[in-house]
């Protein structure tokens, strides 16, 4: 480790972050890292612990202390290495990931962990501007082909790593850019789209093929696909969102969040929205239902729009300040959480269920809801009971809601039902343990087969998808040689 003791000389120390009201002047990203000497010390805090337990919190196993160390000792090109050994994206995870592993960080036992998201995207912007990072073209190709459905970071992770195992990579996506959410569903500010852009490009110059506008399951069949390609990866996300079944839920005004997110991307990347279906919250008075990270976005990206207000709702209580007593070290820590878009202001309220929208013209003009007390434990499971506190109705003047409810699972019709794979009890797509569905040379990563997660998950879901493709695939080439 490089300093012994810097975890007693050092504090830990964030980014900086632009003032709330000069950010909402524009889109894009508002954080600066600390410079070179700073980030060093940063990584001198870390403790080298016996047990790594940010790894432990990590799904794709980053070798965290292994880099932090490197980078204390100024070794930047060594750390790069290191970082890329576990993770496609560090420059995705570095932005937008929630950080588990700092969660798990020994140091937040009684102190401020690591800034290991921090030094992550530290080491890879790094690479990026000093050359070291540079498309590494497979020196052999195999023969075989695999079509990777949907552009997601799952299926960025599996292109790739199959990519680098030899194979001719084709990534179908049915939107018009690459990149699933990553490029259409997290907001500018948090996720520049160049930044997607820049990985892609590499993708492309190290020999994996992008096509987009593709909508597999309608406009190309998927029988012909598996005549076509010696495997099929299945990475199309759990976009099927919930929706609340109440009075007024068909009034204008009330929309899904990825429709409005995504619109809002679509905007800034040059495409013209039709008036007709345009939303945006100038001068609206906005509630968004939800208080997840989904829900984050739809505040940040209503303030920038010019809302005059902005009100955010949550079903469940609101979280401790600090952990619970079950709720220890190093699992994650389930406490309040202020993101940057409740800096920029929002009214955020919880225990709140809504009842019923009501409009004029069939416009959405009123939200009403009543209040929740969940002090009550079901005896048999031991989980709180939703209960509706009476006289607490109360209703809120609105123009637009936006439903951050969380996701089902994979959309059914079309491509799922014309491959034919068989679903689990949740809905997502079963899988074995090497990521292959029910059919044979199909498989499936990220939230289509795990359900709504993060994107640390999703790449850990391709990785792992694209070993399960390769060994399905030498295994099949074996026997057909016998």
């Amino acid at each position: 480790m490089g300093e012994v003791k810097g975890f007693l000389k050092y504090p830990r120390q964030e980014y900086t972050k632009q003032p709330p009201l000069d950010r909402l002047k524009h889109w894009d990203e508002f954080v600066t890292l600390p410079a070179e000497k700073e980030l060093r010390e940063q990584g001198g805090r870390c403790m080298d612990c016996g047990i790594p337990f940010c790894q432990w919190g990590c799904p794709i196993g980053n070798i965290i202390p292994s880099w932090n160390d490197l980078i204390n000792k100024g070794q930047w090109k060594d750390a790069l290495e290191r970082l890329h050994k576990t993770n496609n994206f560090p420059e995705f995870t570095g932005r937008i990931c929630p950080a588990p592993c700092e969660n798990s960080c020994t140091l937040t036992i009684n102190n401020p962990a690591v800034t290991i998201k921090n030094i992550e995207l530290a080491i890879i912007e790094r690479g990026y501007a000093d050359g070291t990072v540079k498309a590494q073209v497979p020196a052999n190709r195999n023969g075989m082909k695999v079509a990777v459905i949907g552009s997601g970071p799952s299926g960025l992770a599996c292109a790739d790593q199959l990519n680098k195992k030899g194979y001719k990579v084709t990534v179908y996506e049915k939107n018009e850019f690459v990149g699933g959410l990553l490029t259409l569903g997290i907001p500018n500010y948090k996720l520049e789209k160049e930044i997607v852009e820049r990985r892609v490009k590499r993708m492309e110059h190290e020999g994996v093929s992008f096509k987009t506008g593709v909508n597999v399951g309608v406009d190309v069949d998927p029988a012909d696909l598996k005549k076509q390609y010696d495997a099929v990866v299945l990475c199309g996300g759990a976009e099927q969102p919930r929706d609340i079944p109440i009075p007024g839920r068909e009034l204008r005004g009330v929309y899904f969040a990825m429709e409005f997110l995504s619109q809002q991307t679509r905007r800034l990347l040059g495409v013209k929205i039709d008036p007709k279906a345009e939303i945006n919250a100038k001068g609206k008075r906005v509630v968004v239902l939800g208080g997840g990270d989904t829900g984050s976005d739809c505040v940040g990206t209503s303030r920038r729009q010019g809302a005059i207000s902005v009100q955010q709702f949550e079903l469940m209580p609101q979280p401790p300040v600090e952990r619970a007593d079950d709720n220890p070290w190093p699992q994650w820590a389930l406490v309040y959480r202020t993101s940057s878009s409740h800096e920029e202001g929002c009214e955020r309220d919880y225990s709140i269920s809504t009842k019923k929208f009501s409009g004029e013209n069939g416009q959405l003009k009123k939200l009403s809801a009543v209040r929740l007390d969940w002090s009550e434990k079901d005896p048999a499971t031991g989980r709180a009971k939703m209960k509706e506190i009476a006289g607490s109705e109360f209703d809120v003047e609105c123009d637009l809601v936006f439903l951050a409810l969380g996701f089902l699972g994979p959309v059914k019709a079309g491509l799922l039902e014309k491959f034919g794979v068989e679903l689990d009890g949740r809905g997502n797509v079963k899988a074995d343990g090497n990521k292959m569905t029910t059919v044979p040379g199909i498989f499936t990563a990220g939230d289509m087969t795990r359900g709504q997660s993060l994107v640390v998950w999703a790449i850990y879901e391709g990785r792992t998808a694209a070993e399960g493709v390769h060994a399905y695939l030498v295994s099949k080439k074996k026997q057909e040689k016998a």
